[in-house]
């Protein structure tokens, strides 16, 4: 019972991402967590240098 069970899942959830509503919404997924990947390394890359100016000697003035 619990294979058949399985089979069903895995046919429902192949019929699911075969769709294509299903590929342009992981498609838009996947632009939006590129954009937020570079926004995430443009701010730590930012804090950085933030980090590095006030490490400076004579920068708490």
């Amino acid at each position: 019972m619990a294979t058949v069970l399985l089979a069903l899942c895995l046919l429902a959830l192949a019929g699911i991402v075969s769709t294509d509503a299903y590929s342009s919404t992981a498609g838009a997924e996947a632009k939006g967590l590129g954009a937020l990947q570079r926004e995430v390394l443009g701010g730590s890359q930012l804090a950085s240098a933030g980090a590095a100016l006030a490490s400076t000697p004579g920068a708490a003035r």
